[in-house]
């Protein structure tokens, strides 16, 4: 018998409809191939009207069988209904994705069947999820490896950063959250803090310190086997370790030296349970590095001081080649040329007392070469009866351009004597002699500076007595000879002192700049007459009025004081201090810009107002001609150094500059 397409239909889906009813959940149904293909057979399509078309009730897929990607996982709950489809891949592969990326988002899946029994290792859907986030975990993780090794981080640097098992409990965190979501574990991998560069240095010099521990607890001294094998290992870690800073100047064996000191570590821990002996120990060794660290300070600060004193080999080489040649020239090529400008006070003129051959030429040059009209300048160089003939040398195979120079000795000022200047009558005293020649400890002065032999010296003092050097002269610019000029110093003689005796720079930026500093507050004299909170000025750069000066007796009160100081109760030895007690509330502030000190002591002056400075100021021991001066501060000074000079080469001074 015929039957009917109306009759076939309703047969159909009165025979299908309670199974779809009774499988509800066919959307999360994942089904074998042979299952698959059964349903499809039985059921693709239904025709109405001569034409062929799917049937809505169920999700349909192509005639061409799709591959269920792996990871998808639906949802229990899911009664979703698909719209048409023509069968194309395109839309498939479309609704396959947002299924994969719905399931992803869910925390709980459930892993039963239609008929409520457990599915399958094989077939779970979380294992397939879990294995798939832990392919892109790995992926994630190679990448990262790839980035540290361009960061210079190896991945034994990376593992042994942290204790083991911090590193297990984020390997299970990563592992947990991987199985929730695939996003999590890149953030965490985010947040682990940046390996420090000389991590495994750091972990080896810690190792160090254990081991020397391990050696002088009873315990483990009481075991001779584990004692020599400590031993090597901290040999071993020691010729690893060498001089190196960083994890890049290991070398590659380090690696394998730390895990055998770690392992023999381990042992010692065993033996030595007792953690007060540990503390302890720990305790007294702490102690013992800080007084040896108290100690090198103090070698530390004297080498340097002596450093400073000391006069390198070039230096001592060039005034004897100088001299040599001085006194091989004739007695008219000795003279200096212009010297009716020596008096001029119309001129511009400057006060230079050294003993230092190259660093007065370096103080010449610069001024010079910022002078607008190097002409209007007169150099007055005072040196002792030592390097006379070789300043004089030096100038006179070097002269500064249009510019005049006088070079004078110290001892040419007979007027200078014991009966008239008190610092000079101390300087030969029984007392000073023993305190630089007899007491020549390292501890016996707290403040080392005040005992350098330059102090023994009248030069240091010649500041003091510029209107008995120039009588003739109305304004003095005095310059230390460790500084560079770098502008055009001609507007200081125009500048208005306003009835001031010295134009100076105030150092009071910094509260070891103010009086309390330099002078003894606890003595009544000093205490009456200053503020102990009054701002400091520096010497290397100033402008003196000399009618002033002589208008007010300031020599007269230098000397004063210095008669009040012969027991050296209101102040160590050094110009500073009197020049702050003879020119109190006689000093006119110049603006900063014309005098930026520190460049030989402290390594961060601002470069900005180095730049700005029309004199810089290597005040300290790190001067530049000295192999232990600032090498970033060196160039302001090297460059005003004639490379070019004979005498510089014979002596090897530009090989150390």
């Amino acid at each position: 018998m015929k039957v009917r397409k109306p009759v076939l239909l309703l047969l159909v889906v009165t025979v299908l409809a309670p199974i779809v009813l009774y499988t509800d959940k066919l959307g999360s149904f994942r089904y074998t191939s042979s299952s698959e293909n059964e349903f499809v057979e039985d059921l693709p399509t239904f025709t109405l009207g001569g034409e062929i078309r799917p049937l809505n009730a169920l999700p349909q897929e192509s005639s061409t069988r799709l591959k269920e990607p792996l990871g998808i996982v639906y949802s229990d709950n899911s009664s979703q209904s698909f719209p048409n489809s023509d069968g194309s891949n395109a839309e498939s592969s479309h609704k396959t994705r947002q299924l994969t990326e719905d399931s992803e988002k869910q925390t709980t899946v459930s892993t039963t069947s239609s008929s409520g029994e457990s599915r399958s290792v094989d077939d779970n859907p979380i294992r397939q999820v879990t294995e798939s986030t832990q392919g892109k975990e790995s992926s994630t993780e190679q990448s990262e490896k790839k980035e540290e090794a361009k960061l210079g981080v190896s991945e034994h640097t990376s593992k042994n950063a942290f204790p083991k098992g911090e590193m297990e409990h984020e390997q299970q965190s990563a592992q947990t959250s991987g199985k929730v979501t695939t996003t999590e574990p890149i953030k965490e991998k985010q947040t682990l803090p940046t390996v420090m560069p000389d991590a495994r240095v750091r972990h080896l010099k810690d190792q160090l310190i254990r081991g020397k521990v391990y050696l002088s607890l009873a315990a483990t001294r009481n075991n001779p086997h584990f004692i020599r094998e400590l031993r090597l290992r901290m040999k071993e870690v020691q010729r690893a370790l060498g001089e190196a800073t960083k994890d890049s100047e290991l070398p590659r064996n380090a690696y394998e030296k730390l895990k055998a000191m770690e392992q023999t570590l381990i042992k010692g821990k065993q033996i030595q349970d007792d953690c007060a002996a540990v503390v302890k120990k720990l305790r007294a060794i702490l102690h013992s590095t800080e007084e040896q660290l108290r100690v090198h300070k103090k070698q530390t600060l004297f080498l340097t001081q002596l450093t400073a004193k000391t006069l390198p080999k070039g230096l001592h080489c060039l005034p004897l080649r100088l001299s040599n040649e001085y006194f091989s020239l004739n007695s008219s090529n000795q003279q200096f040329p212009n010297q009716d400008k020596l008096e001029d006070p119309r001129l511009y003129h400057y006060a230079l007392f050294s003993d230092n051959i190259l660093a007065a030429a370096v103080v010449v040059n610069s001024t010079v070469s910022n002078a607008k009209v190097p002409s209007n300048h007169v150099f007055h160089i005072v040196t002792d009866r030592l390097n006379y003939a070789a300043m004089r040398m030096w100038f006179l195979t070097n002269p500064p351009g249009n510019a005049t120079i006088q070079v004078q000795s110290v001892e040419e000022f007979t007027w200078l004597n014991s009966s008239y200047s008190p610092v000079l009558k101390q300087l030969g005293s029984a007392s000073m002699i023993n305190y630089y020649f007899k007491s020549r400890r390292a501890d016996s002065d707290s403040n080392m500076k005040f005992r350098n032999p330059k102090y023994l010296s009248i030069m240091n003092h010649l500041r003091f007595y510029l209107p008995e050097i120039f009588p003739k002269l109305s304004k003095v610019l005095f310059l230390d000879d460790d500084i560079v000029v770098q502008k055009d110093l001609s507007g200081l003689w125009s500048l208005d002192l306003k009835g001031k005796v010295i134009g100076a720079v105030e150092t009071c930026g910094e509260s070891f700049h103010r009086y309390d500093r330099y002078l003894n507050f606890s003595n009544p004299l000093i205490s009456k007459n200053f503020d102990p909170r009054a701002c400091g000025w520096a010497y290397g750069m100033n402008v003196f009025d000399l009618e002033e000066w002589k208008r007010q007796n300031i020599t007269e009160v230098y000397h004063s004081w210095q008669n009040l100081n012969h027991d050296r109760q209101l102040w160590k030895l050094g110009t500073l201090p009197p020049g702050l007690i003879t020119f109190w509330k006689r000093v006119f502030p110049l603006d900063r810009s014309w005098h930026v000190l520190g460049l030989g002591y402290n390594p961060n002056v601002n470069q900005k107002d180095i730049e700005r400075a029309a004199v810089i100021h290597y005040n300290g021991n790190l001067k530049p001609w000295l192999e232990i001066g600032i090498a970033k501060f060196r160039g302001y000074w090297a460059k005003y150094v004639d490379s070019d000079q004979v005498y510089l080469r014979e002596c090897n001074i530009l090989d150390s500059i």
